[in-house]
């Protein structure tokens, strides 16, 4: 009989923490739709205590998701409990997730804490949190270096003050597949009341055993996984929620498990992820990598021609994988460019038909052949984007080997046009001094980057700029055009404006 396994998404919580994969507001907010729209069954928000921008990303996302849970994570402490409940209380399925650590080593070191006060505070938080809603998850972090005789009795007090999920986490990335299976088939040994609730697993990939670790605590009893898109977290990150998906869905004669999940959104969700974040995946990265379903061998070549399942097990298409159609040219109408919209899984207003009408009708007149990634690009970009501080009225560039490369930018902000001339090694970086003159603010580059959304002469290339300020925040900003300095010019200028907009929203 196949197991129905809950996907606890924590991609905009522990996989935000990730060095490099900071979000603004409108983001996380387009990131949440978007695991609303591939049916995960809980998100995981953020952490409300920790900020006064993750408390407003956590409110807001609670009152914009519909269909799936959202929780919150909160320490063992009452104040941590309330901030994430007063986030949270506008959800329509809330849960309050807790934690405390419970290994020998945190509990002396980091929490200054007996075992008996780790014991009753557990259990006094749960009670408190339980006055808020019925969705109590309880964690144990560092669950598996944990002694399994006092876990135990921590998980029954937690369970009978009202605690629904017990996560029993590899924090550290430290445990091997048979370990953790035999770790978890212990615990429940030892408090039996665990039968009555879900068992669940959060582990990190240190040792590149999460996802396997994962299939492991799925055998032995766990009902849900916790895990990220692209498997982005702290260190070397958490379990991937695409591997754990297709493992399961791939292999049910197996695991004999399965999820709701819609596997034909993994794609679009981990290219949404990497155009947020600016960090993609590596090429041969399992099911999202660039070559998962490519083969340039003349053996692997010749039979997946006669018969694809002699070296894919799965086929691209039951991921999201595509084929890059063309479909819309510049004399294509609004009702083919909803309908469009519409096949590629995007919910938009018609206020927002009509802007992003306007956009293709832009491109369709530089480029001759319109795909969907570049319509999906299109729509991507503009759904993140935050209030425009700034923005470009005109760039003019000369450059050559023989001459020094200047840069003339033409910025409007609050109505006045403002004018700035630079030069630089090379047009780019002429650009970006003439930027930061007429911002008046120096910035260190962090990272730029530029790729074509599709191929061809006239495909949209794609910038990726990364700014740090004073304080060392990085700010990540993206900016498409048929023309790469173009692209490049407004990449740093979203850039400037998400550090603008977050420096005002805090």
């Amino acid at each position: 009989m196949t197991k129905m396994i809950k996907i606890f998404d924590t991609t905009l919580r522990d996989g935000e923490q990730s060095p490099g994969c900071s979000m603004n507001l409108k983001e996380k907010i387009e990131m949440a739709k978007q695991l609303e729209r591939m049916k995960v069954d809980v998100i995981e928000a953020g952490f409300a205590i920790s900020s006064p921008g993750d408390f407003h990303s956590v409110k807001t996302i609670a009152e914009t998701i519909k269909d799936c849970t959202v929780a919150s994570l909160a320490r063992t402490t009452e104040q941590d409990i309330d901030r994430a409940w007063e986030a949270l209380s506008g959800a329509v399925s809330p849960r309050i997730h807790t934690f405390i650590a419970t290994s020998p080593i945190h509990m002396e070191y980091k929490l200054l804490m007996t075992p008996e006060e780790v014991y009753e505070r557990s259990v006094a938080m749960v009670k408190h949190a339980k006055r808020y809603c019925s969705d109590i998850e309880w964690s144990a972090e560092d669950a598996t270096r944990s002694e399994p005789e006092f876990l135990a009795r921590v998980i029954e007090g937690v369970i009978k003050a009202g605690a629904t999920t017990i996560n029993l986490p590899d924090t550290v990335g430290y445990t091997t597949p048979d370990e953790y299976y035999a770790f978890l088939m212990k615990v429940q040994e030892l408090a039996p009341s665990m039968v009555n609730i879900t068992l669940s697993s959060h582990c990190h990939n240190d040792l590149g055993l999460a996802v396997a670790n994962s299939l492991a605590a799925i055998k032995a009893g766990a009902g849900q996984i916790e895990c990220t898109i692209n498997g982005i977290g702290e260190r070397a990150g958490n379990a991937a929620m695409e591997e754990i998906i297709m493992a399961l869905h791939t292999r049910k004669d197996s695991l004999q498990a399965d999820t709701r999940v819609v596997t034909t959104e993994i794609v679009r969700s981990s290219n949404l992820l990497s155009r947020i974040t600016g960090v993609k995946v590596q090429p041969n990265k399992a099911i999202v990598g660039e070559n998962a379903f490519a083969h340039e061998s003349g053996i692997h070549q010749h039979g997946v021609m006669k018969n694809r399942e002699t070296y894919e097990i799965m086929t691209p298409e039951s991921v999201g994988l595509t084929q890059n159609n063309l479909v819309l040219g510049k004399h294509s109408g609004k009702h083919a460019f909803r309908d469009k919209v519409k096949n590629l899984g995007y919910e938009l207003t018609e206020t927002e038909i009509d802007r992003m009408f306007q956009k293709f009708k832009e491109l369709a007149d530089k480029k001759k052949s319109v795909y969907d990634r570049d319509i999906e690009a299109l729509i991507s970009k503009e759904a993140v984007q935050v209030p425009k501080t700034y923005s470009m009225e005109s760039f003019v560039i000369n450059s050559g080997n023989a001459i020094t490369s200047t840069a003339v930018i033409k910025m409007i902000k609050d109505g006045k046009i403002i004018e700035k001339v630079s030069r630089g090694e090379g047009p780019i970086d002429a650009s970006f001094k003439a930027i930061e003159k007429i911002v008046g603010i120096d910035f260190n580059l962090e990272d730029y980057q530029i790729q074509s959304v599709t191929e061809g002469e006239d495909a949209l290339g794609d910038a990726l700029v990364k700014i740090s300020d004073k304080e060392g925040m990085i700010f990540a900003g993206r900016g498409l055009s048929t023309d790469i300095i173009e692209a490049s010019i407004h990449a740093y200028i979203n850039a400037v404006n998400k550090m603008i907009y977050e420096k005002h929203l805090d």
